[in-house]
């Protein structure tokens, strides 16, 4: 019902259902009878969003030793739905990238960290409106076309504009060729005008660009990972007495025992037989027999190990890697073949774990899959050992007094002479030619 009260109209709600308040209300204003904002705004009033419970969604803890990140990317923006476990973040740490997923099915409502900013552990990372899934995922989509329409239009009017105004000035200069003594010389000043008018930027730009060479910079900030990288190369140089023993090896009995059975083996296993399985068993067998080399030096005692913790080199994009083939003197070479092509798959594919790399007792870097003839390989502390691997070539050889062409292989072995001497690192290098040369002997080792 409707009163008037001080010159005003004052609309009293009667106690029924609100559709026939909004249409009093509605019929007032078709009168011309002026509405209060206050009627008309209790119209768009509403308490959906009590309904949902909004989750903050924090920097997962990764390890004791990882107390930060840097936030690398978002895989989601505000307003997408998302799944239970579905990836919204990456952030990378130390040692490996972490994803951070959703803990509940809903709608992202906030990021709190932009992309390269270095996140806590436990700090708050991004918000979900809890069972709001779906709300935002049909309108942004549908506008976007809408907008990129105009969008492309645009340039090409601006095109045609700056093509029409050298078509116009260079048909005036023509009309004043046609005169003989006094126009002469405006036309220079209308060259000069139109030449320094039209592009005078590009010009200096691309005589400067066109020169003999480059003086191009590109500055990229160091990722965390490589940073952890050069700090224990560093620390490792400074920690270990560096030494480094050579040798060759004749490849040519392990590469006829490869021909043999490469076929059979990747048939029945899935795996092909290459030359890592065979060096890293005749590296187990030369560490049970030198356990100097498969110890280290913990403050001021030296720890003796009973296994074998190969850790094998792997090379990312992102830095060198060295996932850990755990108890490796139980394994034959097929295991052996299986268990690398697994850490090397989950490396070259982002996903290597904590777990996959912690520990480690000796290291084996193969340096011959990119070309390398020699190298010196640094330690993984506090490793003591590790053996380097390089490219197979053929050389001269004296072979029972003859002269004859074989597969030769150098091999470095660095060690840490703190803890070996040169006698036990030869014999270790030796030990682990002789079970290349004749694989047969590593049949006879229990």
């Amino acid at each position: 019902m409707l009163s008037r009260r001080a010159g005003c109209l004052r609309v009293l709600r009667p106690l029924g259902s609100t559709s026939s308040y909004s249409t009093a209300v509605r019929k007032q204003a078709l009168r011309g009878v002026s509405v209060p904002a206050t009627l008309s705004a209790r119209k768009t009033f509403h308490t959906s969003s009590l309904l949902f419970d909004i989750k903050t969604v924090q920097v997962p803890n990764v390890a004791e030793s990882i107390t930060e990140g840097t936030l690398k990317s978002w895989t989601k923006k505000v307003g997408d739905s998302v799944e239970v476990d579905e990836e919204v973040a990456t952030i990378e740490t130390d040692k490996v990238d972490v994803s951070v997923n959703a803990t509940h099915a809903g709608k992202i409502v906030e990021l709190l960290a932009n992309e390269e900013d270095t996140v806590a552990v436990g700090a708050d990372l991004f918000r979900i409106e809890e069972g709001a899934a779906g709300e935002s995922s049909s309108a942004p989509k549908e506008e976007a076309p809408k907008e990129e329409a105009p969008k492309q239009e645009a340039p090409k009017q601006e095109e045609k504009t700056v093509e029409t105004k050298p078509t116009k000035e260079e048909q005036k200069p023509a009309t004043p060729s046609s005169s003989d003594k006094k126009p002469a010389p405006s036309p220079p000043k209308d060259e000069k005008k139109s030449s320094s008018s039209s592009s005078p930027a590009p010009a200096k730009s691309s005589s400067a660009a066109t020169g003999p060479g480059s003086r191009n910079e590109t500055k990229v900030k160091m990722n965390r990972m490589r940073l952890r990288i050069a700090e224990r190369l560093k620390e490792s140089q400074n920690a270990a007495a560096f030494l480094t023993t050579f040798n060759e090896i004749d490849m040519s009995s392990l590469i006829e025992f490869r021909k043999l059975y490469k076929d059979e083996v990747l048939k029945e296993s899935g795996v092909k037989l290459g030359y890592m399985s065979a060096f890293a068993k005749a590296s187990a067998l030369a560490l049970q027999e030198i356990p100097a080399a498969n110890a280290s030096i913990v403050d001021d005692t030296i720890v003796y190990r009973d296994y074998v913790d190969l850790s094998v080199a792997v090379a990312t994009p992102k830095g060198l890697v060295t996932p850990v083939v755990r108890n490796l003197e139980t394994m034959n070479f097929v295991e052996i073949e299986q268990a690398i092509a697994g850490l090397g798959k989950k490396a070259r594919d982002n996903q290597l774990t904590l777990e996959d790399m912690a520990g480690g007792s000796f290291t084996i870097s193969n340096g011959g899959v990119f070309g390398s003839l020699m190298g010196t390989p640094i330690i993984n502390l506090p490793q003591s050992a590790v053996l380097g691997m390089h490219a197979i070539n053929d050389r001269a050889t004296v072979v029972n007094g003859k002269i004859e062409i074989r597969p030769i292989m150098v091999v470095a072995l660095t060690y840490d002479h703190r803890l070996l001497d040169g006698r036990e690192a030869v014999t270790f290098l030796v030990r682990v030619k002789q079970y290349i040369e004749d694989p047969r002997k590593m049949l006879l080792k229990s």
